[in-house]
């Protein structure tokens, strides 16, 4: 795999990240925030598109931003796995940090926060028109 190309767009804040460029997917909203592109027959993330980007790398008092990732309840429970496959192993591990909220015994919810930092994009704003 080549490496992930990061291109941000200032105007409207979203950070897009491609692991396989040109490479067609299927998208898979994990929030509001985060649309993950994979190809579901290989089993692979193809990219990322993060919204709202400067706000969800912005730290709080208590340390970095985290929000739940709902979007999983709302696919089939083979996908669901899959998708957790995807998004718990390189490359997107390496922007999504994983992690889960547990208000009792019996119920997990799936968290994520976005650690790219901005020194990380390799393209220019002019590129994202």
């Amino acid at each position: 795999m080549d490496e992930a190309i990061y291109t941000y767009d200032e105007d409207g804040d979203i950070l897009y990240i491609a692991f396989a460029p040109g490479e067609k997917g299927t998208g898979i909203e994990l929030n509001d925030h985060i649309l993950l592109r994979l190809n579901k027959s290989e089993g692979r993330a193809i990219g990322l598109t993060v919204f709202d980007y400067s706000v969800l790398v912005q730290p709080t008092e208590l340390g970095p931003r985290s929000f739940p990732l709902a979007g999983l309840n709302e696919l089939s429970d083979e996908l669901r796995q899959l998708v957790l496959e995807v998004i718990t192993k390189a490359p997107v591990n390496e922007v999504l940090s994983l992690s889960a909220y547990t208000p009792s015994l019996v119920e997990t919810i799936p968290i994520g926060s976005v650690r790219v930092q901005a020194h990380l994009l390799n393209t220019t704003l002019a590129e994202v028109a």
